[in-house]
């Protein structure tokens, strides 16, 4: 049986067709599951920047036990200015300023700003850890009316008492931390007695955290530049947002 010549091809023809498109639909599936696979490697890895810099809450809970608080007292509550205590004048308390965020400069830059109202800067340099709040202010039984004195000036502001014998205070400025509280709105006055915060607790039962490391020098710390390194030593192993 002879073979139309021209049917042969046409079969040849619609053959290679059917095998290119085959091959075209192989790689437009491909095309779809690699850019899917890029885009949910993208989103995780922003959601992860995001985790780390404070950005943005971890969608879980690090916490592995819960700790039972004591029935006294408030474990790591902070001591309440004692009764009648008056600002302390800004130039006669020391404040070391750390940057506990990834956004470079900001310890220096507030600082500035601290120095510009009065304050004594000790060290700028970078916290041990991220904080995810606005600032922590460390300080001792020594510094109480110091850490409150300072506390008026930034808002949201946490405070963490621990054991150092000195009344140099610790200021850690976290992810959420925009301005200081504009001088005109600071709610102090030289003539009226501080008011201790809520939950706070009389320094004889107040429980402080372990005393912090040697502050660095300040002639040798180096300014936050890049903001992610250890500058500073705290007392805190784990970040409490």
């Amino acid at each position: 049986m002879t073979i139309d010549p021209d049917a042969r091809a046409a079969a040849a023809a619609e053959a290679a067709r059917r095998r290119k498109l085959r091959r075209r639909r192989k790689r437009e599936r491909q095309a779809v599951i690699f850019g899917a696979v890029l885009a949910s490697l993208a989103a995780i890895g922003l959601g992860a920047a995001a985790v780390w810099t404070g950005s943005m809450d971890a969608p879980f809970d690090r916490a592995f036990t819960t700790l039972e608080p004591s029935p006294s007292v408030e474990v790591g509550a902070p001591p309440c200015v004692p009764e009648g205590t008056l600002p302390v004048p800004y130039g006669d308390i020391t404040v070391h300023v750390y940057n506990a965020t990834s956004r470079p400069g900001l310890a220096g830059s507030v600082a500035d700003l601290l120095g510009q109202r009065g304050f004594e800067i000790g060290s700028i340099g970078n916290f041990s850890l991220k904080l995810r709040g606005t600032a922590r202010i460390e300080f001792g039984a020594e510094g109480i009316a110091e850490a409150y004195t300072l506390a008026a000036h930034l808002p949201d502001v946490e405070l963490r008492y621990d054991a150092r014998t000195d009344g140099v205070i610790d200021l850690a400025l976290g992810a959420r931390f925009t301005e200081l509280v504009p001088l005109k709105e600071v709610p102090l006055s030289a003539v009226e007695p501080m008011t201790g915060v809520e939950g706070c607790v009389p320094l004889d039962t107040a429980v402080p955290g372990a005393p912090p490391a040697p502050t660095p020098d300040p002639d040798s710390e180096g300014e936050d530049a890049e903001g992610d390194e250890d500058g500073a030593t705290q007392s805190e192993a784990e970040e409490e947002g």
